[in-house]
């Protein structure tokens, strides 16, 4: 589950545990450490920045090819950038440290995309975010897994979270980036699990910053509609510090940052919400791009009461009509700026609403807005870079900057195109720093500025009064039978804020056999295999939980005949909406996917555990057919899967689906409503590569001596969890699986 020095990680965690305040934030003046600044606004409290510059002249500092979709972020002198490194069975995802002064790269980090559907082109969609405490940069990829890397590009941790909570990434791309409060590294998804949270929700996740053991996991809202890339903020309302966000089910929801209780939420919207919320004093402005709840009208700009509690069914006001689906708007004083899906850029009166005047930018938007300086500086879609001075009355062009035309297709545009521009500038000593789709470039003086002094400086404020909640963590934990693992039970007051180690703690357990001892010290029974559950801890009249689940050591097989029907295997890591479940076949038990016409008619299932590897999966697969539809079927090792495709008639092994050139693929003729035996090994080889072959054949009769399909990966996944893959609307069947390591 996590690359990490043991000792080093124990000593960290047990200095967390002895923690008794929140924060403090420090933030230099000059740093823009996460996608929105220092201030998660947008805004930035440098001065004397420039008005006008052009390519190679004036004010034009440096271009460093190494273009992406997301946003810059600085700390100190280096500028780091998260974007797609290579082509075709080379593609990867990149995290990247350049020089401020100069754009030479200093390190980069690569890592697979796996298991996701995000296409090629839209890979490197979050922004990274840097913890000024640590030094540490912290990432999202496009396929859901988050890491944890030090200040000179090293790995410390990983997590799987699209295996580990079978992470719903789509063609969009849509990845929200990380934001670090204390001790915590917070990250967003649409995830399901198991047991409770074993339907799709949009979630999210508190990680400890230092070891990436999960703190805390919140479902405020309902079934996304779609997956989202709200920027997250966090402030502090009527003493309460709150993460604030947008969700894919249309709403927007605050939550204690520290403990993830959810505080208030509002549905604004029929789809996911993508901006990010606008903090000012106890009002949160919001936005949207897509349809309203009450009216035809497309789009909506709006304030609500932050103050409030509970289900909050009222604005303060709302402009709606325009479409602000992925701009960010940013505050200026009494102003509030936002542009629009067609790049057209509005002012608002914060306290009333009213619409005080509108200035065309280009005709397509994506970035959001970055306020400085009395200027705005912002790219768009377009392929264009404006600096803007606004006012109460009107706005006025400062600079305006066409990108050098695109070579390439690197984020799905044409090429020939001016590079278009997806996400917001950094400000940073004096320079702007933005993103396009063809490079990372630098504007502003040779010589950066110095600046003294804070542009947050938050102090640790401390518990106060009794305990209203009490924290088991780590909250998510995957076991081996008799593995023993020290949980903490820890209190926090009213308002989030924590009061230390909680008391007098009495330990339970619900769907787990095992020990647990006075200080919180769990046990699985080594004696079974395979079980999930609940480790409850009281203290008085609170109680928190953790949630375990113990994966079986290989070698293992099911064949679900001792399991009841309509049932599912303890753990497993499957969608819950997509109606799956042991049912009868055959005079048998197998697992069955029930028909589904909805997009839960697809998904992927993980079991076990995620650092398994040079292992090998067997199952007995079947699916039915309606007007000519077959359905694809397939298993999953080390983040490979071998898939039956009905429709194409053809078997294929795929590490990441929608890029075909990393795809192995023969054809392989199969029918409808007839069981087949499939079996895929994957093995880490000596000269680093990674190798997996797969064969399949009629269930009963005897296994070919050759395998039918092999796939030699120079970049290959070195470990993952076992699972299975199904895409069928009219149902389908698994049985008989078989997980050994390789001999």
């Amino acid at each position: 589950m996590l690359k990490r020095l043991v000792l080093i990680a124990a000593l960290l965690s047990a200095a967390g545990v002895m923690a008794t305040a929140q924060g403090p934030r420090r933030v230099a003046l000059g740093d823009w450490p996460e996608a929105r600044g220092p201030h998660r606004d947008g805004r930035s409290d440098e001065k004397g920045l420039i008005e006008k510059w052009a390519l190679n002249g004036q004010n034009f500092l440096w271009r460093a090819p190494y273009g992406g979709r997301s946003a810059p972020v600085v700390l100190g002198n280096r500028v780091y950038v998260q974007n797609p490194a290579g082509a075709g069975d080379q593609m990867q995802e990149r995290v990247m440290a350049l020089d401020a002064d100069t754009g030479k790269v200093v390190w980069e980090y690569k890592f697979n995309v796996f298991q996701s559907d995000v296409p090629p082109h839209r890979v490197g969609w979050a922004s990274p975010a840097v913890d000024q405490d640590t030094g540490n940069i912290y990432v999202m990829g496009v396929g859901a897994t988050v890491s944890a890397l030090n200040k000179d590009g090293k790995l410390l941790w990983d997590r799987s979270i699209g295996e580990e909570f079978a992470a719903f990434t789509t063609h969009g791309g849509r990845t929200t980036s990380p934001i670090v409060d204390g001790d915590l590294v917070i990250v967003s998804a649409a995830i399901s699990s198991w047991g409770t949270m074993a339907s799709r929700q949009h979630r999210f996740v508190a990680l400890d910053k230092r070891t990436g053991d999960i703190m805390w996991v919140a479902s405020p809202g309902g079934r996304p509609y779609d997956t989202n890339y709200s920027a997250p903020t966090i402030a502090t309302i009527n003493g309460t510090r709150l993460l604030i966000s947008g969700s894919g089910d249309g709403g927007v929801y605050a939550m204690k940052a520290q403990t993830g209780e959810k505080v208030w939420g509002t549905i604004i919207a029929k789809r996911a919400v993508n901006t990010g919320a606008l903090v000012v004093g106890n009002e949160v402005i919001v936005t949207h791009g897509d349809e309203n709840l009450d009216v035809n009208e497309l789009g909506m700009i709006g304030a609500i009461d932050g103050s409030l509690t509970g289900d909050i069914k009222t604005v303060k006001w709302a402009q709606k009509g325009d479409q602000f689906g992925f701009s960010s708007p940013v505050v200026d004083g009494a102003l509030v700026y936002a542009v629009e899906n067609g790049s057209r850029l509005k002012a608002f009166d914060a306290e009333t609403g009213r619409n005080l005047w509108t200035q065309t930018l280009g005709t397509i938007q994506k970035a959001p807005l970055v306020f400085a300086d009395g200027k705005i500086y912002v790219g768009t879609e377009s392929g264009k870079f404006f600096i803007v001075r606004p006012s109460e009355k009107g706005a006025q062009i400062l600079s305006e900057v066409e990108m050098p035309h695109a070579k390439d297709d690197n984020a799905g545009q044409t090429a020939g195109i001016a590079e278009p521009i997806f996400a917001g500038a950094a400000i940073s000593r004096g320079r702007v720093f933005f993103v396009s789709t063809g490079g990372v470039y630098a504007i502003g003086p040779k010589a950066a500025t110095r600046p003294t002094g804070t542009a947050v400086d938050e102090p640790a404020i401390k518990g106060q009064g009794d305990p209203a909640w009490l924290q088991v963590s780590p909250t998510e934990l995957v076991l081996k039978p008799g593995q023993a693992v020290k949980l903490n039970a820890r209190t926090f007051d009213k308002q989030g804020r924590l009061l230390g180690p909680a008391a007098g703690v009495a330990w339970t357990l619900t769907g787990l056999k095992g020990t647990v001892t006075p200080d919180g010290t769990f046990t699985p029974d080594p004696g079974v295999a395979e079980q999930a559950g609940v480790i409850k801890a009281t203290a008085g009249a609170l109680s928190g939980d953790a949630r375990a689940r113990v994966a079986r050591p290989l070698p293992w097989t099911e064949d679900f005949e001792s399991m009841a029907p309509g049932s599912s295997p303890p753990g497993w890591i499957i969608v819950g909406t997509a109606r799956t479940s042991v049912g009868p076949i055959d005079g048998q038990k197998a697992f069955y996917k029930q028909p589904d016409e909805t997009i839960f008619k697809r998904y992927r299932a993980f079991v076990g555990d995620v650092n398994l590897s040079n292992y090998t999966i067997e199952a007995d697969v079947r699916g039915a057919t309606r007007r000519r539809q077959m359905p694809a079927l397939g298993v999953t090792a080390q983040r490979y899967s071998l898939v039956l495709y009905g429709n194409d008639q053809q078997l294929k092994i795929e590490p990441w689906e929608p890029e075909t050139h990393r795809s192995a693929v023969v054809p392989f003729e199969w029918k409808a409503d007839t069981w087949y035996h499939l079996k895929l090994r994957v093995e880490n080889m000596p000269d680093g590569k990674v190798r997996a072959r797969g064969k399949a054949w009629p269930t009963g009769q005897p296994e070919p001596a050759a395998w039918t399909i092999e796939k030699i990966d120079a970049i290959g996944n070195k470990k993952g969890a076992p699972g299975f893959f199904i895409d069928s609307e009219f149902g389908a069947y698994i049985d008989n699986i078989k997980v050994t390591a390789n001999q």
